[in-house]
């Protein structure tokens, strides 16, 4: 007669991972939902770092789509504080975000720089730095700098910049992403590529503007193949460019940010003659962004490619 084999004990660890492993399965799994933001008015809220809006005069925003699983929940305000909130795996119940007034002079000066960044970049740089000269580890205002600076073609004071924030942060997902923009930007793609693979791994695969950087840059790569009739290497590029713009679009989940993702990978769809994903592509968007000024070029896009 054989014997009886004892049952292995698992170790406890092994039974955590296992758990662990099951309920992000499970999250997932789950279907994304609505999360409402109940703070100041005009508060920009942003989710897992995604900018997703300003709350209304009421001080509300309600997101419509928001992946399951554990958020952290950012606000931020003219005159107030920071404030951080991470939000449970799932329930829809309206999350409120209290903030307290500030006279903190290093954030007034970061929100005058944030105010100012998108018309007037010399004097947002001034008030970065103003930010980084009373709180030097102030590293928002280290990566607004940076940001400012390679908006504005800057690039040799974007570098520097580049050195301080990465000084502070060396394995900060964010700053390894502009600085594959950085790359990017001054023709060293390879380093370019090479930092927003760092900035995937640094955020444990969650990183939507390192994925968009990946993606823009085999798109123009195609492009480039393309206009020397290496139609191989084009082809080949835009399954590359494809990859990576539709893993950026799902991991921004219905943010602002994505309306020109849809657009890129669209067309990048319609170069390969994916009809049936283009359009598939360009309803999702409909459905995500209703009213949005480019619904109408949206659904002309879809009654375009229907006739064909």
């Amino acid at each position: 007669m054989s014997k009886r084999r004892k049952p292995r004990r698992i170790k406890g660890w092994l039974l955590a991972a296992a758990a662990l492993t099951a309920l992000s399965a499970a999250a997932a799994q789950s279907p994304p939902r609505s999360i409402t933001v109940k703070t100041e008015p005009n508060a920009s809220v942003w989710i897992d770092g995604v900018l997703y809006g300003k709350a209304n005069a009421d001080g509300v925003l309600t997101i419509k789509q928001v992946d399951a699983g554990r958020r952290q929940v950012r606000v931020r305000a003219d005159g107030f504080a920071q404030a951080v909130k991470t939000i449970p795996a799932r329930g829809t119940a309206p999350i409120t975000i209290a903030l307290n007034k500030t006279e903190d002079p290093a954030e007034l000066a970061f929100q005058e720089a944030e105010k100012s960044s998108t018309v007037d970049r010399a004097k947002a740089a001034a008030a970065y730095r103003k930010a980084i000269e009373i709180k030097p580890a102030f590293i928002d205002a280290h990566i607004g700098l940076v940001r400012v600076l390679l908006d504005g073609g800057d690039f040799s004071r974007a570098e520097e910049a580049l050195k301080g924030a990465r000084r502070l942060g060396p394995a900060n997902a964010e700053i390894s992403a502009i600085e594959g923009r950085f790359f990017k930007s001054v023709g060293e793609e390879d380093k370019a590529i090479a930092a927003f693979k760092r900035a995937i791994t640094q955020g444990a695969g969650f990183q939507p503007e390192a994925y968009a950087g990946l993606g823009l840059l085999y798109k123009d790569r195609a492009e480039a193949f393309g206009s020397a009739g290496d139609f191989r290497n084009e082809a080949a590029n835009y399954t590359e460019a494809a990859k990576y713009l539709s893993t950026s679009i799902k991991q921004l989940s219905g943010a602002p940010e994505s309306v020109v993702i849809y657009q890129m990978l669209g067309l990048i769809y319609e170069t390969q003659n994916k009809n049936q994903e283009a359009i598939a592509l360009y309803r999702e968007f409909l459905r995500l962004f209703p009213g949005h000024p480019e619904s109408a070029a949206f659904e002309s896009f879809i009654v375009q490619l229907q006739k064909q």
